[in-house]
Parts: structure tokens; sequence; C-alpha cells
């Protein structure tokens, strides 16, 4: 009966009332959305938002633009809001110190639908809401760490990745130099492109124990002499990195967009397909490696030396394979990984 009154008394009201309704509910919304907003509590400078949306409109694509902005205009504190959520912007290390510091207090992850969807909540360890899970996780990538091996194989591939850095680096300035008949000349390097590339394939190498060729990849755009390796291996590595660095820098949309915006707003919608494709892709890379080195460890005589990377550790752990002495960190926590 109530909703059948609300309708009638709509049906009633003519198209000016009903106008004059709408900007009164829309005047009230709006100032009381400014109100909240200039009496929250703990306020820091940053960029005004706008009512529903938040900081959205100045967010827009470039997410590392916006942060850089936001530091240069606001300094090392900052914030913005998106979709009434509150997000702070740290840009020196010393506040995150004091955050992660277990001192300070117990971090925990508030349920995210967008996290969920994107499908890392609740597994590893950063979005791992889950207690249980994050412990069982956490034990099996401490015990990887420790294994001494694993300690020498970081250091082996630093040295090798550092010796093909310089030879690339060799191999360019001769060609400048070669092309050049005086002595008179000069080489720009692009420091943070070449160890951005360093860091992938050293990172790559410890973790999955094959690499992505950044280095090569790299010195290829930038030599006429391409590297030795084969193109195949450089462009799979390569696309697999992008699409990583796709997913981190989309973690925004997850995050703070709510499901709706998702699926029906235009330019959120499009953003949103397009960072689960690359999410597809990752996770099924990661499972038909993982399927590979398991087929692979099975294979190998018992006794034969393995492979000192994180993957292949996390694979054998607690299991007949496992040679690194390394007792469980917790008892409940001591059968293998599964898939």
């Amino acid at each position: 009966m109530l909703i059948q009154k609300i309708i009638k008394s709509i049906e009633i009201l003519s198209f000016t009332d009903f106008l004059l309704y709408v900007i009164l509910f829309s005047v009230i919304y709006v100032f009381n959305f400014y109100y909240k907003y200039f009496n929250r509590p703990n306020p820091c400078p940053g960029p005004l938002p706008l009512p529903i949306i938040g900081n959205l409109h100045n967010l827009g694509i470039d997410v590392k633009m916006f942060y850089k902005e936001c530091q240069k205009k606001y300094g090392d504190i900052c914030e913005f809001t998106i979709y009434g959520q509150r997000c702070i912007i740290l840009s020196r290390p010393k506040y995150f110190e004091k955050i992660l510091s277990p001192k300070t207090f117990s971090p925990k992850l508030s349920y995210s639908q967008g996290m969920d969807e994107l499908g890392i909540l609740g597994h590893g360890i950063v979005f791992n809401d889950d207690y249980k899970s994050w412990n069982y996780n956490r034990q099996f990538i401490t015990q990887s760490l420790l294994l001494p091996k694993f300690i020498e194989t970081s250091t082996k591939a630093t040295i090798q990745l550092f010796e093909e850095l310089s030879e690339y680096w060799q191999s360019i300035g001769k060609q400048n130099s070669s092309n050049n008949n005086n002595n008179d000349w000069t080489l720009e390097v692009n420091f943070a492109a070449w160890f951005h590339g360093f860091t992938n394939d050293i990172i790559s190498i410890l973790i999955t124990g094959e690499r992505t060729y950044s280095l090569a990849s790299y010195y290829n755009t930038q030599s006429v002499i391409k590297s030795e390796h084969l193109d195949a291996l450089i462009d799979d590595g390569n696309n697999f990195v992008k699409e990583i660095v796709k997913i981190i820098e989309g973690l925004l949309i997850f995050m703070f967009c709510d499901k709706f915006s998702r699926q029906y707003v235009p330019i959120i919608r499009e953003m949103s397909i397009f960072l689960l494709k690359s999410r597809d892709y990752i996770f099924g890379k990661l499972d038909m490696m993982i399927k590979k080195r398991r087929k692979a460890i099975e294979k190998l005589p018992a006794g034969e030396e393995m492979k000192t990377d994180m993957l292949t550790s996390l694979i054998i752990a607690n299991t007949e394979k496992d040679t690194s002495n390394i007792s469980p960190i917790d008892s409940k926590t001591s059968e293998p990984m599964t898939d």
C-alpha cells in the first residue's frame, strides 16, 4: 500500500515540481558531501573531489603521472578520493617503514569485490586476508628463501647479468665511436630503462628459474647489432612483463571502482575488460610454467641436483625430493603445496 501511495503521489507531480525536487535533493547531497569532506578526520592535502566519483576524473589513465603531480603540488603525504574511499599517497620510504612496522599496528585488508574478481584476493601474501592461508604461504616462501643454494644462485645470477649489461654498453659504445671519425663523441644512457630490464631479469630468474630477457629486448632497441638470444624468447618474456605491469598499474580500478562502474561505465568498462584479459594471460602462463616444472621434477632421478629458484623450492617443499633440511616453521603447515 505504501508503495502504491508513493507512485500515485509521483504521478500527481508536474514536470516542474519533479525537476525542483531533483534539484533540491542534488543540492542537499552535494552540501552533505562537501560538509563531510571538509570535516573529515586527519585531513591531508589533495585535489578537491567531485560528488560520487571523487577524483576519478583527475586520475585518468596515467596513474603514475597523477601520483607525480600530487607529490609535486601537495607534498610527500597527500590524499585523493575514489567513490567515497580515501586513498593516501606516501612518497617517502620512512613513512612506509612506520606503517609496516609491527609496533605500529597490525594491518588487515578489508574485503574488496574488485580484487576478488581479479583473482588475487585471498591468495599469496600481499592481498591475503585469510590468516591461515597467509601463514601457510608465508611458511613456504620463507623456507625457500632460507636455502643456502638460493642465496648462491641469486649472487651468481646478479654477477652474470651485470657482466651482460656491461657487454651491451661496450657494444653500443663501440658502434657509436665507429660512426664518428674523431674521438669527440658522447653516449646518452637511460639508466632507468637499463636497470628496469636488469630488475625484471633477476626477479624472473630467482622466482621461476627462467629469464624474461628484458635486458636483451631493450638492447635490441638501442643497437644495430642484435642480441644473441632468440627473438621468440625475448618477445615472449617481454610480453609477459608488460602484462604484469598493466595489472599493477590498473589495480586501482578494481580496488576502488564498484562492480556497476566496471561493467557499465564506458571508459572504465573497456579498461576492466582489458585488465581481465591481461590477468587471464598471466594466469595461463603461470599455470603452464608450474605444470611444466612439476613434470620436469618428476622425471628427474633421485639424488640429482635441481634448480634452486623459488618455484622449484615451493614445488618440492615437504616432499621426498626436498633436501633442504629446514624444518617447517609451523607443524600444521608441513604438507606439500599444491597447484
